[in-house]
């Protein structure tokens, strides 16, 4: 069964304190409704020997690497979010990187923007992509985006396993992504699938 997913990878993006935790710096308001379902994709992942790639923001304490309409959460002393090494830059509770498993740090919306994730994906024989986390406009979208202008042939996206500050926001970039070919499966309906 395990040789059927070595194509695979799950990318869990931005599930850290400071995007899920009631008093994160960015919290997105789905985001802590999600965590259950993102634990359990985790675990069907390492069931079917599946890749999990942890898809983290880590920034420097002054946010020189932090996008231009951010950095002002960084000046006058303050701990802006996802600063490296910060309670805010950890993963919430329930979820744990293991051995065999890939972090990947990124500073920006996408995961491919700037960072190495394709050769990791290349190098690994990954050519079909699941996507958990948050937040769905921007994170998720514009690595899925990616993803699909990078021509590979198969983009999930656990449609419960994925949120934004809204359900309305949620949906119509859910939406979006379908149109161009994504599939949004349920965590019921990705778990039993070819289970």
């Amino acid at each position: 069964m395990a040789e059927k997913w070595n194509h695979t990878a799950l990318l869990v993006i931005d599930m850290q304190t400071d995007f899920i935790h009631e008093d994160g710096h960015v919290r997105v308001n789905g985001g802590k409704a999600i965590v259950p379902n993102v634990i359990a994709a985790v675990q069907v992942a390492r069931q079917r020997g599946i890749l999990v790639i942890w898809v983290v923001r880590e920034h420097d304490p002054k946010g020189r690497d932090v996008e231009l309409f951010r950095r002002h959460l960084y000046h006058d002393g303050k701990l802006g979010p996802t600063v490296k090494g910060s309670l805010g830059a950890e993963l919430v509770e329930g979820l744990v990187i293991k051995e065999g498993d890939y972090k990947l740090v990124k500073t920006r919306f996408s995961a491919f923007f700037n960072t190495h994730l394709h050769s990791v994906l290349q190098g690994a024989g990954i050519d079909s992509l699941v996507i958990t986390g948050v937040q769905t406009p921007n994170c998720i979208r514009q690595t899925v985006f990616d993803a699909v202008a990078l021509d590979y042939p198969s983009v999930k996206v656990i449609v419960d396993a994925t949120a934004a500050a809204t359900p309305e926001v949620h949906a119509a970039n859910i939406f979006d992504m379908k149109n161009v070919g994504v599939a949004t499966p349920t965590l019921k309906e990705w778990s039993e699938h070819d289970a």
